[in-house]
């Protein structure tokens, strides 16, 4: 049995998928997620931080989180497009004011800012790569949740020669 999905021949109709997950926290930073039959993830905090530095914190796996949302739908909307690539390699990073989770009120506790660098390997032309990673930008969930919370979020997409 794999997840069922009904689709209204117009695509005007709503078409909902709804996924769960769990987690557990014993008392600290150590975090294990269960994804059900995709597998368990960890977040944590470093040593420094008062976690047990056991995996990435909740904000790198948001970071994480984009990087992996964007290359699935890079790889949908590429296929779609008939855009030829070998791959994508990604460097990110994001900036945050701590006094926000600290409790300093009026501070954002969010990014406050996103960068990601997204290296293509391909021989397609600068052109076609800015139509695929415009709708990529477009279709994204995570990119999409990132930018409709109103963090300023700098995409760099540049094709690397095969």
């Amino acid at each position: 049995m794999g997840t069922e999905i009904t689709r209204a021949a117009d695509m005007s109709e709503p078409i909902v998928r709804r996924k769960q997950v769990s987690a557990r926290n014993y008392a600290g930073m150590y975090t294990e997620i269960d994804a059900g039959e995709y597998g368990v993830v960890v977040t944590d905090e470093p040593v420094a931080h008062g976690g047990t530095g056991e995996g990435p914190s909740p904000l790198q796996t948001v970071l994480g989180a984009l990087l992996g949302c964007e290359s699935v739908t890079f790889s949908r909307t590429a296929k779609e497009m008939d855009f030829s690539y070998d791959g994508i390699e990604f460097d990110a990073s994001y900036s945050i004011d701590i006094r926000g989770r600290m409790g300093v009120r009026g501070v954002t506790q969010h990014f406050q800012s996103v960068r990601v660098d997204a290296v293509v390997t391909t021989d397609e032309t600068e052109d076609r790569l800015r139509a695929v990673v415009e709708e990529t930008e477009a279709r994204c969930p995570v990119f999409n949740l990132i930018n409709d919370a109103g963090v300023p979020i700098e995409m760099r997409w540049v094709a690397k020669p095969r």
